[in-house]
Order: structure tokens, then C-alpha cells, then sequence
């Protein structure tokens, strides 16, 4: 997007209502704050800017609207999709310095909060108060309120709590025009006409920042309890979830491959059980006072005379429960040296089984020469795929290859009525894919929508769509 005037004259500008050392402009500031973890763009942001305000949010918006500049809205950046990458001269909008808690309300069951807040911060405080904030994933201690509004964050609970979109009881935005808008104000029930704050939830800062949240919190889980089970097939990781699924209220079902398994056991965690299996099962239930200690028992036995399981183990502590999660939430970060090409896919767990089947057996065709890696959240059809980048290979013709394989991939998908994302958002990553989960006329009323919140085109450009 073109600027107005020079670089110099337009900072100038910002420091007339934004203090000079709430603004950076060195190669290290823009670095770290114009990039995401992708890391497959090279950052290249105009400045990084840091209200500490509504007030300055707003005079930066009318700013950027004034002078046609490229905003792109900024919290810890843990998004895998490029939705957070300044690469074409655009500001940062780093929210971390609006991170306060501001009100809780106990009867409500609800916590209100800025942008900036880390997402463990708030389960932490609900801890406190004897609650439970229940979105969470393994980017919790970096990852902030507002970049998981903007993505609609799912984890590893959706299973039972759903994503963030369900705890979301009211949302300060400021627009792309610079207007404050105070949406649903907390309320449970409110049939006032459209419900506005859905459409900044999973946004991706197209549409304008968010700015301050009400979140609703829930009972924390009663002892849980963690089971991983060996599984010699994909056929039956979903056997396993259907049965244990109908005795037991699961707060987590989720899958991971041997190879995926074998990246973490090298940062120095110790494999389940002597047993090597092609897959593996991580089941969480609440379980006070043992209850329901008999009943998994005898689902575990049920299945393995099925032949859908080949060993196990149940968590005897808190601390055993942590470490089996482990097994599961370690694998991203294990992998990240070796500069992974990621697809998060999402179907209807019916047609999971058979997608996987396809995928899998197109994935072997295409790839012989790469390591691929799976694991998710199959228990809400979430299912993540990442290809691991050869030593020796260049890495433009490393995502040169994936991308390509990516569009036999989305054809399998779009067949089954999938989405190419189902947590971690368009951005740029998935952009060229767009259409093989949005029909042509659903894209224009997406466009609509943007123009009417953000009719000069300053909000994020270039990100979901052109």
C-alpha cells in the first residue's frame, strides 16, 4: 500500500499523539515483531507501534485511515498461518502493553480483560478464584486474548468446551474506521439484531483490533486423568474414540504418529510403555474420587480384545497426567528446527476415517523422501499434517513442492466438505487455498463485510484474501 508522504514525516506524525518511545523502528524490533511463527517471510514493517490505550488505538486507526497506512494488529505471535507478518512496509500494532485484568465478577462467572493479557495469565487467574478458563494450547504462555479472539483459537479442549468463539460474552473493537464499537456487553442472551462481535472473532485484524474482551469461565475439571494408549491403525484411533466417547465425558481425545512421538522422546521424554505403536491415543475425563477408574479400565480391556489397541497407561498423579500431555504438546516445539510445512485440516469426525486414508496414502505417494508427521485434535475432526523440511534441500523449493501437493491435498478435503483450516486461520499461508472451503459467493459477502467495517483497506491487507 503506498504511503502518502516519507517514512520520517509519517512517524512525526504518530509521536504527536503516541510518546517517541512507545514507537520502535530497529532491525531487531521489527524483526521480532513483524514476523510469526511460520517464519517462511522476511518481516519488513514500516515500525512497530505500542498503545497502551483505547484512546491511542483509535487516533492511530484515523491516523493510518488519513494517510492510507497498512496496519497490521499484533499480539504474541504464535499464529502458524502468517496472519501477524508485517512484510510490505505495514505498521505493528503490538497490543502487549494493554494487559490488564479489569473487572471480575464472581456471579457472572466472568473475567474482563485488554488485549494484551497472555492467555495463561487468565487461566491462572481463574484458577485463583477457583475457576477455570478452559481454551488451551500448547502457546499458552505467549500467546494473547486477542490474537486467540482474532484466530478463534481452538486446543486441546474443544472437545468439551468448544473454541474461543463460546467464551466470548463481550468484545471492544476499534474499527477500521477508527470507531469504538462495545459488543453483547456480557450479556448471555441478547436477540437485538445481528451479533456483531462474531464477525471479529477469527477476523484474523482484518476488520479492526481488538481491543478488550469479557470472557465467561466454568468450574475447573475434577481430577482429571490421562490415559495414552498404543494404536496399530488409523481405523482404530476413531474405534477407540467412539467407544470411550459413549461411557465417558472426555475433555480431550487427541492422536499422534510414532515419527511425531520419536521427535519429542528426543528432547528427553520417555516413551508410555516399552511398546512402539504406528499411532497413539491421549484421553483426558475427570475421574473424582476414582469413579470412573473401573469403568475406563474395562474400555481398555473391551478394545484391546478388538484389536484397536496393543498397550496403555493411566496417570496415577497430577504430575504423570502432565507429563503424558507432554507427549502430545511437546511435538510442535521439537519439530520447529527443522522448518516444518504445516496443513490443519478439519472434517466432520464421521468422515475422518476415510479422508484419513486418502490423505495418508496421497501424502506416501508424494512425499517418499520427506518425514511426514501426524497428529491433532481428532476428537473435533482437527487433524494436523506437517512435512518436515530435508536437510539438504533448499527451502523455497522445499514449500515450492508442498504447495504443490497441497492443492491434491485440498481436492481430497473439498470432496469431503473439510476446511483447510479448522484453528489456525487463513492469513497468508492458506490464501491461494481459500476457494476449496469458501464458494466464490461466500468470498464476495466476505468481502462486503470487510469494506463496510474497513472501507479504506488499512486493516491487515493482503491477509485471508486480496
Amino acid at each position: 500500500m503506498p504511503h502518502s508522504t516519507d517514512p520520517t514525516a509519517l512517524l512525526n506524525g504518530i509521536y504527536a499523539f503516541i510518546d517517541p518511545a512507545q514507537v520502535r523502528t530497529d532491525p531487531d524490533s521489527c524483526l521480532n515483531y513483524g514476523r510469526d511463527w511460520t517464519r517462511l517471510y522476511a518481516p519488513n514493517p514500516l515500525a512497530v507501534v505500542l498503545p497502551n490505550s483505547i484512546a491511542q488505538v483509535q487516533a492511530l486507526v484515523r491516523y493510518a485511515n488519513e494517510h492510507r497506512l497498512a496496519l497490521v494488529p499484533s499480539g504474541g505471535r504464535t499464529g502458524l498461518s502468517g496472519a501477524a507478518v508485517a512484510c510490505r512496509g505495514e505498521i505493528v500494532v503490538a497490543l502487549e502493553r494493554m494487559n490488564q485484568i479489569l473487572d471480575f465478577d464472581p456471579v457472572d462467572r466472568s473475567v474482563t480483560c485488554q488485549a494484551g493479557v497472555v492467555t495463561e495469565t487468565v487461566q491462572n487467574f481463574a484458577r485463583d478464584h477457583g475457576l477455570y478458563y478452559p481454551v488451551d494450547f500448547a502457546s499458552r504462555g505467549s500467546s494473547q486474548i486477542g490474537g486467540n479472539i482474532a484466530t478463534n483459537a481452538g486446543g486441546i479442549k474443544v472437545i468439551r468446551y468448544g473454541l474461543t468463539r463460546d467464551w466470548i460474552t463481550g468484545l471492544k473493537v476499534v474499527t477500521g474506521s477508527g470507531d469504538l464499537l462495545d459488543l453483547n456487553r456480557g450479556l448471555i442472551k441478547n436477540a437485538s439484531g445481528y451479533d456483531l462481535r462474531h464477525l471479529f472473532i477469527g477476523s484474523e485484524g482484518t476488520l479492526g483490533i481488538i481491543v478488550e474482551t469479557t470472557l465467561k469461565l466454568t468450574r475447573p475439571l475434577c481430577e482429571p486423568v490421562v490415559m495414552v494408549l498404543g494404536v496399530p491403525d488409523l481405523d482404530s484411533v476413531m474405534s477407540l474414540y467412539h467407544v470411550f466417547r459413549n461411557k465417558l465425558e472426555l475433555s480431550a481425545f487427541e492422536f499422534f504418529s510414532e515419527p511425531a512421538l520419536g521427535h519429542v522422546l528426543k528432547k528427553g521424554l520417555h516413551r508410555p510403555f516399552d511398546a512402539a505403536t504406528p499411532y497413539y491415543v491421549l484421553i483426558e475425563f475427570e475421574n473424582p474420587g476414582q469413579l470412573h477408574t473401573d469403568t475406563a479400565l474395562a474400555l481398555f480391556e473391551q478394545c484391546a480384545e478388538q484389536g484397536w489397541l496393543a498397550d496403555g497407561v493411566i496417570s496415577q498423579s497430577e504430575h504423570q497426567a502432565k507429563e503424558l500431555w507432554r507427549l502430545r504438546e511437546d511435538i510442535s516445539e521439537s519439530i520447529s528446527e527443522h522448518l516444518p510445512y504445516k496443513n490443519d485440516l478439519a472434517v466432520r469426525i464421521s468422515r475422518a476415517p476415510a479422508f484419513l486414508a486418502e490423505a495418508d496414502a496421497l501424502l506416501t505417494r508424494e512425499y517418499p523422501d520427506f518425514e511426514v508427521l501426524w497428529y491433532g485434535h481428532i476428537g473435533d475432526g482437527n487433524l494436523h499434517i506437517n512435512i518436515l523440511k530435508p536437510t539438504a534441500m533448499d527451502h523455497p523449493a522445499f514449500v515450492a513442492k508442498c504447495g504443490a501437493v497441497s492443492e491434491h491435498l485440498f481436492g481430497i478435503l473439498q470432496q469431503y466438505g473439510g476446511s483447510i483450516s479448522a484453528e489456525h486461520g487463513v492469513g497468508l499461508t492458506k490464501k491461494p487455498y481459500l476457494h476449496y472451503t469458501r464458494d466464490a459467493a461466500e468470498i464476495s459477502y466476505l468481502r462486503a463485510i470487510k469494506k463496510a467495517f474497513d472501507p479504506n483497506g488499512i486493516m491487515n491487507p493482503g491477509k485471508i484474501f486480496d
